[in-house]
């Protein structure tokens, strides 16, 4: 390895006060002090007046995230925007605002407070914490829901793009993107791949605010239920951030919804991270503690999606890394 080695106890420490870091960065979103500050510096009794907030507090807060490089603090003790705190403004294009606001709430945050009854039970917290399966709960509160798919959209705006340009689809007439939420995923598929056409393929309550205004006539939505059936004759079927919500069990019969509807000739391919081997840190082990934490699924290795391709009919072809977390692992007819 390369690099400065961190202090053991260092490291231990700087772990353990993670979730106060993510509080504080919530806080400020919730407040809307990226959007405040976002025209011109204010100090912290400037920002308590217009939020009608404790003013030391404010300052505290600004503090600290400042010295993260959120946001920054001059002499006169008035703190300023950053490329950072930008990305948290309501107004900025592909904002991260509704990412952070995503990743925070209760649905992750409460069972990974008690998340070793998760590594003990080899279960998921949400129906001890919250009575219900994840997306069963979403479908029931709506806030909650709404909350969830918008800052997925957020977050899959920073990625879209990036993992799009790492493949090309331009042989594909028909490309189905299933469990496509909002359509941006497809939107830049379709973007590299001008002669094809696109489904967007979703459950009514999610395809609600679908972006159709965006490459009108070349892409359509569709309703549907994956764990059923697919659309039918597709030449390549998109799979992004789904495998990874579901067990072993469900994903395989997902897939072989998909092996039975594809064309001869067609592609699976899968948008997910793939965990590499090695004590080398990942995003995707990261992201995988907030898939025990609250889902039914897992981040996988290359071998653990060969294994699902061949339950499935299909047989891993190749894994595309991009320069985004998520890979795009292939799959074709076995």
């Amino acid at each position: 390895m390369s690099g400065t080695v961190k202090d053991p106890g260092q490291l231990v420490v700087d772990l353990a006060f993670g979730f106060a870091l993510s509080g504080a960065l919530a806080a400020a979103v919730k407040l809307g002090i990226p959007d405040l500050i976002a025209g011109r510096p204010m100090s912290a009794e400037e920002l308590g007046d217009e939020l009608n907030a404790h003013a030391s507090s404010v300052h505290r807060l600004m503090r600290s995230l400042s010295s993260l490089g959120v946001f920054s603090e001059d002499d006169q003790h008035r703190f300023h925007a950053t490329p950072a705190s930008v990305l948290l403004q309501r107004t900025t294009p592909n904002t991260l605002r509704d990412a952070v606001l995503m990743i925070t709430q209760d649905i992750f945050w409460k069972p990974l407070g008690a998340f070793e009854d998760v590594v003990l039970t080899g279960r998921n917290g949400m129906e001890r914490i919250f009575g219900k399966p994840f997306f069963d709960y979403l479908s029931e509160n709506k806030q909650a829901g709404a909350i969830f798919h918008t800052g997925m959209s957020s977050l899959s705006d920073m990625e879209n793009r990036l993992i799009a340009q790492s493949y090309d689809f331009s042989p594909f007439g028909t490309i189905v993107d299933v469990g496509g939420g909002h359509g941006g995923f497809l939107i830049e598929i379709l973007k590299t791949a001008p002669s094809a056409r696109g489904i967007n393929y979703d459950r009514a309550h999610v395809l609600k605010d679908a972006r159709v205004d965006e490459l009108p006539g070349q892409w359509q939505c569709m309703e549907g239920d994956f764990f059923q059936s697919v659309p039918v004759g597709a030449d390549a079927y998109v799979l992004k951030r789904i495998l990874h919500d579901w067990t072993d069990e469900t994903c395989i019969q997902i897939l072989r919804n998909i092996r039975q509807a594809m064309a001869p000739e067609g592609r699976v391919l899968v948008a997910d991270t793939v965990i590499p081997p090695g004590n080398e840190p990942h995003g995707g082990k990261v992201l995988d503690m907030l898939m025990m934490a609250s889902l039914e699924g897992c981040e996988r290795t290359e071998a653990e999606f060969s294994a699902l391709f061949k339950q499935a009919g299909l047989k891993l072809s190749r894994v595309y890394h991009t320069p985004a977390l998520l890979s795009l692992t292939e799959a074709v007819a076995a």
